[in-house]
């Protein structure tokens, strides 16, 4: 944590791609997990996978939204003097819904298509089934449909939300930046900052999480909505606090403890070990908010355990971090879509899953390297993938050349 708050956070890069990779890993494991839906599912399906994927399940979304609010945040920081507020929405615009709206209609459709044919019967071929899928007016499988039909973003869904969030904190900015740059926002004790950011979202969790259950639709997960963004602005202001930042990484093995804690109550109740309790807690609110207390302190102490621990050892750049930082939102976009193709190909084979489930984790990286190695070629598939387009003008290349003959 010596690196100076203006500089490059490559923690953040690394929190970055350790988010996304974590995706992998974890839908992968809802093939195999039991009971939960899914667009597809393997014959062979674990119980105990459950508790392993309860690990990282109530905070990995979240610490994407962290992260993003912490590089946002410092981007605004270094381009406030150059970059206007529009710019930047441009920007974020150009990176978010560019991607979102070619892959609703190029990569997203197979997972549609294979879980209708697996879980539904579906009987068309894949073209077919793709000119049904880009007719707003469809009827195939009207269980299926939104106002747009059957287009979907599934996986997809973190590029709407972080649009819209990145727009609101947009517009607050004025407000954060006055917050920040006060006395006692620089100053506050690391146990206030934990205070304040895990009553809040308690009360985001009390109000607003049976009424709003969690859907991924834009216009109605209002828990959802205030919970990621309240993260996002936590991310935000922690960026800009690097007292904070640092006392957060002295305290990394506290947090860690805290989450162990934590996640060992939530898996006891699971199993039912804790029914003295676990049996008032619709009747009582105080064993309700006993519970939500419990929920959100696993929530906040596995992120800041995480941030801590990757500003403690990750705080340096090499040629992997360098390439992954590019790659990550391709990688994010083709993931799932592969291991649904790559499982159903699989599934004739009859792999006992020790062997297919490796199999298809080195299958789908294989996949998302490959693609991005393809899309990372032309200025318009780099467009269509939210990266950065570079355009190279004719005489620097002839010059180039002609260098590259005379030497």
């Amino acid at each position: 944590m010596t690196q100076a708050i203006d500089n490059r956070r490559y923690d953040i890069d690394w929190l970055r791609t350790l988010a996304f990779g974590l995706l992998i890993l974890y839908h992968v494991g809802m093939y195999y997990v039991f009971e939960w839906g899914w667009h597809i599912k393997s014959v062979q399906q674990s119980v105990w996978l459950q508790d392993m994927m309860i690990l990282i399940n109530p905070w990995r979304m979240s610490l994407l939204f962290f992260v993003s609010g912490m590089a946002l945040s410092l981007f605004l920081r270094k381009a406030q003097q150059q970059t206007f507020a529009w710019q930047v929405f441009a920007m974020r615009s150009r990176r978010l819904l560019v991607p979102l709206i070619f892959s609703m209609y190029v990569i997203v459709p197979p997972q549609l298509f294979y879980e209708l044919q697996q879980q539904h019967g579906l009987s068309l071929g894949y073209w077919s089934f793709l000119q049904e899928y880009w007719n707003v007016d469809t009827s195939l499988a009207p269980f299926k449909h939104s106002s747009i039909g059957l287009l979907t973003w599934n996986h997809l869904w973190f590029l709407p939300y972080l649009w819209c969030y990145s727009l609101l904190l947009l517009l607050l900015k004025p407000l954060l930046e006055w917050v920040l740059q006060s006395r006692h926002c620089q100053q506050v004790s690391i146990g206030w900052a934990v205070t304040v950011i895990g009553l809040t979202t308690f009360i985001i969790w009390f109000l607003l999480r049976e009424s709003y259950p969690t859907s991924h639709d834009l216009l109605n997960d209002w828990y959802s909505h205030a919970k990621y963004f309240w993260v996002l602005v936590c991310g935000f202001f922690l960026a800009r606090m690097p007292q904070l930042w640092q006392k957060i990484v002295e305290q990394r093995r506290w947090f860690l403890c805290i989450s162990l804690l934590c996640y060992g109550f939530i898996i006891l109740d699971r199993h039912e070990q804790l029914m003295f309790i676990a049996q008032y807690y619709q009747s009582s609110i105080w064993v309700k908010s006993f519970y939500g207390t419990i929920f959100i302190s696993n929530h906040w102490a596995w992120i800041l355990a995480v941030v801590g621990y990757a500003g403690y050892y990750l705080n340096f750049s090499n040629r992997f971090i360098v390439y992954a930082n590019q790659a990550i939102l391709p990688w994010y976009i083709f993931h799932q879509t592969l291991i649904v193709v790559i499982a159903m190909k699989l599934l004739p084979l009859h792999l006992p899953a020790l062997v297919e489930a490796p199999l298809l984790i080195l299958l789908t990286s294989l996949g998302c390297l490959v693609g991005y190695e393809l899309v990372r070629r032309t200025s318009l598939s780099r467009w269509l993938f939210g990266l950065k387009v570079t355009v190279v003008k004719k005489h620097n290349i002839a010059h180039a050349n002609q260098n590259k003959v005379v030497s």
